[in-house]
């Protein structure tokens, strides 16, 4: 997906958590699609339309290496002012009342590309709602470099959606 996609039958009568005439967005980033799938997923229980952040240069495995300090990822995420650039926006993110960022935890954050994603929208009034997926961290110093990219946003504490079935998702969302 490059673009906001309603995930099939996702956003039929969509009543987010509040139940009012405002719509619901899952916003993620994926390099590897372990995040899409928890994405896909996490619309499909929310109801919620699905829209992948698709950056500008797509990330090789190469570019993933974290081992390799000269990677593109390892770069990017030494410089916390990086801002990689994206192929896609959200058309009328002001119909939106929550939104739900989910991205990788790349060195106990989240990656960059999420400041860029942030940063092009006013979240002001705004429920954001951070998951990640994570190969063995938590969410680590991620509140403290995203919060800043979208000021007057309502936050919610970031979950991992790492093996979370659709009943645990469903609690979850019902909790916020």
């Amino acid at each position: 997906m490059t673009s906001l996609a309603v995930a099939s039958g996702y956003a039929q009568n969509n009543n987010n958590m509040s139940n009012n005439s405002k719509k619901t967005l899952v916003a993620y980033f994926s390099a590897t699609g372990t995040t899409m799938e928890a994405a896909t997923k996490l619309a499909k229980v929310a109801n919620a339309d699905l829209h992948e952040i698709v950056p500008e240069t797509l990330y090789t495995p190469a570019d993933l290496n974290w081992r390799d300090k000269s990677s593109r990822s390892s770069v990017e995420m030494a410089d916390k002012s990086s801002r990689p650039a994206i192929a896609n926006k959200v058309e009328n993110m002001e119909q939106y009342d929550t939104v739900f960022v989910g991205y990788p935890i790349w060195w106990y954050i989240a990656p960059t590309i999420i400041n860029t994603f942030l940063e092009q929208y006013d979240f002001t009034g705004k429920t954001i709602v951070p998951f990640f997926t994570s190969g063995g961290s938590g969410a680590g110093e991620t509140m403290r470099y995203l919060k800043p990219s979208a000021p007057g946003a309502n936050w919610k504490e970031p979950k991992n959606l790492n093996y979370m079935g659709e009943a645990e998702m469903k609690s979850w969302i019902d909790s916020l």
